[in-house]
């Protein structure tokens, strides 16, 4: 019985570090301070022992992501939004239908899914090709927040945030008794979404710096988030370069903890708790 999170990537748009910068974080030694754009894997054992493996996002560095972890399947891909920085690994979903000799399965709302489409038309529309190439397979099922769908025996709840003007998604996974939310991107959560926030064992949340953002929270709006939801373990994510780990990790309340690119986290132990990177 397995239920885990895994950040692919736990960065801002820009990466760190970031083109033509040479701050302190960007030509940092430790290796939590390399991030790339956020995205996370969310693996679980289904009824029948198998090991499902699912994709929230698709970052630019999808394919050294999936190289990192070794993955040789994927059982589905959910979509937060469709800015660049979630969506630009969406070509390197191919490999995966040569791998399975399948179709991959992708969620999101219903606008995110027309500009997917438009963004990617030689993806979703492949007829219109000039000539038959190698293009991701992929079978596009709307979603909608506060409706809850089954992937594999494990629940799935889109949860409405919003991106400074924006909505978007998060979503909620309940398997095994336990319950995890990826919130990433998220300036504000509306009201209505906070019952689903409700009796976490591991809560994901935005902190791009310590300064004020019109689309992101900072450390100190997560933090405020956290104390709200009271969830048994929180991990912050979308991380920019104005943030040191190995400054504000130990700054952190109990039970809070800055996420890193590899970091996995089991919902199955006794506790939900980050490894040391060595």
């Amino acid at each position: 019985m397995r239920f885990e999170l895994v950040f692919l990537g736990s960065g801002t748009s820009a990466g760190v570090p970031m083109i033509a910068c040479d701050c302190p974080v960007c030509t940092s030694d430790d290796p939590r301070d390399a991030r790339s754009r956020a995205s996370a894997l969310v693996r679980y054992t289904d009824d029948q022992s198998n090991l499902r493996d699912l994709l929230i996002d698709t970052s630019p560095e999808l394919r050294q992501q999936a190289i990192d972890q070794r993955l040789m399947r994927i059982d589905g891909v959910l979509y937060t939004h469709a800015h660049a920085d979630h969506i630009l690994g969406m070509d390197d979903l191919r490999r995966f239908n040569a791998a399975m000799d399948a179709p991959v399965d992708v969620y999101a709302e219903p606008r995110v899914i027309e500009q997917l489409s438009a963004m990617f038309r030689y993806i979703f529309e492949p007829h219109k090709n000039v000539q038959k190439s190698f293009v991701a397979d992929l079978i596009a099922h709307r979603i909608h927040p506060g409706q809850t769908f089954s992937l594999f025996g494990a629940d799935w709840t889109p949860l409405r945030l919003m991106h400074g003007r924006l909505p978007i998604v998060g979503f909620r996974v309940d398997a095994f008794g336990k319950s995890l939310a990826y919130c990433t991107d998220v300036s504000a959560i509306p009201s209505e979404t906070y019952p689903l926030l409700d009796r976490l064992d591991v809560l994901v949340i935005d902190a791009l710096r310590y300064r004020h953002h019109p689309t992101h929270m900072t450390v100190d709006q997560a933090l405020e988030v956290i104390d709200r939801v009271r969830p048994r373990g929180a991990y912050l994510t979308h991380i920019a370069h104005d943030i040191a780990h190995a400054e504000l990790e130990p700054r952190l309340p109990d039970g809070v903890s800055l996420a890193y690119d590899g970091l996995c986290v089991s919902l199955t132990g006794v506790e939900a708790v980050a490894p040391d990177p060595g």
